[in-house]
């Protein structure tokens, strides 16, 4: 058994998992760092501002006040951990807390993971305007449909807030940090999970996984091989986990309609762990939002699939 045990262990490439996963950070570090760079500077400009203003007049239709654009905006330029910091510091009912939970649950980090997404070949236009589009029709429908959790919302542990940056030395060199540290976050998750992948592949664990999700890809109009392309983004996001998808997209051969799907899919609903997980300190149920958002991904995707047959999409992924 030990032997057999260790005669696998030998058959697994462990230098050429390492040498994708840093690859794979090269890739995606040339998108996140100037991106992060870019955006955290943003915060403290006229257009920052602007984008603010640009957004109160339709506070009011998704049952918002107009201090929530800022967590919104936030929670799009930047990430979940910048719109969360800022919703904790303002005094919102338990319904109002929960739309911005479920709308940035659909839309956030826009410029980072819409260029991820472009990157395996997919249009930043329709990412975009398919998670905005979804981030809107959620907040009306629970506006709409609810008429509870009027009571003011209670939060969880707050973090100590850090000090603001005065100056454009420290802004710019507070936004080096943050774009240094989103790549060496991404590094640490990405290089690890091309690791594994690369040893189930080995281990020929992949062909096997893809057998087993059959039933639950192929109503989504997506072969079984892209299997683990789903779980990747499922549990590690579209950035994190676009290492996986860009990697599976050069070797599958993903047909147009294939990688689309995907993405579509995993813009409704991708890092359901952390992203859920996430919202806690904002005292609300986390489990409707982890359950609307797998429900609306798995419906879209099976109408994008219906509507888009296979015989329109023959163009591979390059």
């Amino acid at each position: 058994m030990l032997s057999g045990l260790g005669e696998r262990w030998r058959r697994i490439s462990w230098r050429a998992g390492f040498a994708s996963g840093l690859r794979t950070t090269w890739e995606l570090g040339k998108i996140i760092f100037p991106v992060t760079l870019a955006v955290s500077i943003l915060q403290y400009t006229a257009l920052y501002d602007a984008l603010l203003a640009g957004l109160t007049p339709v506070m009011a239709l998704i049952g918002l006040p107009d201090e929530a654009a800022i967590p919104l905006v936030l929670g799009n330029l930047l990430n979940l951990y910048a719109a969360i910091g800022a919703i904790l510091t303002m005094e919102l009912t338990v319904k109002q807390v929960f739309i911005l939970a479920l709308m940035l649950s659909f839309s956030h980090s826009l410029p980072v993971e819409s260029a991820v997404c472009r990157r395996v070949g997919v249009s930043v236009t329709l990412v975009i305007g398919f998670r905005v589009m979804l981030a809107v029709a959620s907040a009306v429908a629970v506006k709409t449909l609810w008429d509870g959790g009027g009571e003011t919302a209670r939060y969880g542990i707050v973090p100590a807030p850090e000090a603001e940056p005065s100056g454009w030395a420290e802004i710019s060199f507070s936004a080096l940090q943050s774009a240094t540290a989103g790549v060496i976050q991404l590094a640490l998750i990405v290089v690890p999970v091309m690791v594994v992948i690369q040893a189930l592949k080995d281990l020929g664990a992949l062909g096997r996984f893809a057998g087993w999700m059959r039933p639950l890809m192929s109503p989504l109009g997506i072969a079984p091989r892209g299997a683990v392309t789903m779980t990747g983004g499922l549990v590690f996001g579209l950035a994190f986990g676009a290492g996986v998808i860009l990697e599976q997209a050069r070797e599958q051969k993903f047909t147009r309609r294939e990688i689309t799907l995907i993405i579509l899919f995993l813009c409704a609903c991708h890092a359901v762990i952390e992203d859920t997980l996430i919202f806690i300190p904002l005292g609300i149920n986390v489990l409707p939002l982890l359950l609307i958002r797998l429900a609306v991904a798995v419906l879209l995707t099976v109408l994008v699939a219906y509507l888009w047959r296979e015989n329109r999409a023959q163009n591979e992924f390059s």
